[in-house]
């Protein structure tokens, strides 16, 4: 049973922290300069949505469903996807903050980063193969156990990947930063 249903709707300059953001389904709507930061936005279906200049830090989404969302420009920091509703997840992110944050064990493949800041996110155990990590910021992003296959890493920085623990048969990288496929040799090249 769905509490509220909006179609098409625009939320702008929002501060959900003192408007209590409404529990059901928000299909094909945008939010624009909104305040989620910190609350509880959990069991909310957000569907073809798009975030543009939002505020998520911190905020807890649990078992709220994210099917072909897109975020431009958020600040998304400390963010625990790994506790969102799992069933037609799809999201995107351009421009967007996400230090912090977790993906841990989503099967979240063909998703796009783009230019966006990752430091010290946890994508330990996820799927996220033939994903897309454009002009990424990905200082001590936590890979481990994961699926990159096919992943694009050509214009990412400041990654450390252990080709050992992690799956990258497809992945692409660069000729300027394959040297973070080999920083736990403690090698130096020149």
């Amino acid at each position: 049973m769905i509490d509220h249903y909006f179609d098409e709707q625009d939320f702008s300059k929002i501060d959900f922290t003192k408007t209590k953001i409404k529990k059901g389904e928000y299909d094909n709507c945008t939010f624009t300069n909104c305040n989620f930061e910190n609350i509880h936005a959990s069991n909310i279906q957000f569907v073809e949505c798009e975030f543009i200049d939002c505020n998520f830090s911190n905020t807890i989404i649990k078992d709220s469903a994210f099917k072909d969302v897109n975020f431009i420009n958020c600040k998304l920091i400390g963010v625990k996807f790994n506790e969102v509703d799992t069933f037609l997840l799809q999201f995107s992110f351009k421009d967007c903050q996400l230090n912090y944050s977790s993906f841990y064990q989503l099967k979240i493949p063909n998703t796009k980063f783009i230019n966006c800041n990752l430091e010290e996110a946890d994508f330990t155990e996820a799927n996220i193969n033939s994903s897309f990590f454009d002009d990424c910021n990905l200082k001590n992003t936590i890979f481990d156990r994961t699926n990159l296959e096919k992943t694009d890493f050509i214009t990412a920085q400041n990654f450390e990947i252990d080709p050992e623990e992690n799956q990258l048969k497809g992945a692409k990288f660069s000729k300027d930063n394959v040297i973070g496929l080999l920083s736990k040799y403690k090698i130096i090249v020149e």
